[in-house]
């Protein structure tokens, strides 16, 4: 029930001025680390082609992931105007902003054609989302058969072994701020994030983590023969 609530309170976008506070926290070692293992796990499984991140924030995740697949063609939407605004200046400084587009969008609302993109992935989003499996037929609707949707979130329930792992890299302080952080955010249990999927046309996906966020792996089924 409190998640339930804390759900229903919590703002679906980042709103200013809390956005630069997000990107000066985005530029921290435990965010960088997080963002560089998400993008290699990405990297190394993602097909060539269009990939799409939903709730890109300040576009950390696409910077990196652009150093490591410059064959990707990138994409990043958020719902906050602020968040927007702070990722296109980002990528201005990073001399990406004819490179990687950011654009203005719900999970639930994607500006992008049927069966048009090759990989959807988001990180640390979906539990902001205000519904979920909505989002998630939006990601099925817009990926090509075949595609591959990586959806990357803390959970409220994070395994003990993961969680002694982070307090040995980054410290016990750092892994107990993370475990309070899941008693605020409205973040769904391993078991929930998973199940997300029979509430959409993937059907069935499957949970592995990646550090401390938990990875939902869903493939959109390619035409038989």
């Amino acid at each position: 029930m409190w998640r339930e609530l804390a759900k229903r309170l919590h703002p679906e976008g980042i709103p200013w001025p809390a956005t630069v506070l997000y990107d000066r926290l985005s530029r921290t070692s435990i965010f960088r680390d997080h963002y560089r293992l998400v993008a290699e796990d990405i990297a190394a499984r993602c097909p060539p082609g269009s990939l799409l991140d939903i709730g890109t924030g300040p576009g950390r995740l696409l910077k990196v992931l652009h150093a490591r697949r410059p064959d990707l063609k990138l994409t990043g939407v958020d719902i906050s105007p602020g968040m927007v605004a702070q990722a296109r200046r980002n990528m201005a400084r990073a001399g990406l902003a004819d490179v990687v587009d950011i654009q203005l969008a719900a999970a639930d609302r994607l500006p992008f054609d049927d069966a048009s993109l090759d990989t959807v992935v988001s990180t640390g989003s979906v539990h902001h989302w205000k519904d979920a499996p909505a989002g998630l037929r939006e990601v099925y609707r817009v990926l090509r058969p075949g595609g591959l949707g990586l959806m990357y979130d803390l959970v409220a329930d994070t395994p003990p072994e993961v969680m002694r792992g982070l307090a040995r890299k980054y410290g016990r302080f750092r892994a107990t701020l993370l475990w309070l952080h899941s008693l605020e955010e409205p973040f769904q249990t391993v078991r929930d994030f998973e199940s997300l999927a029979a509430q959409t046309p993937f059907i069935t996906g499957q949970v592995q983590f990646i550090a401390a966020f938990c990875r939902l792996e869903l493939v959109k089924p390619a035409p038989a023969g």
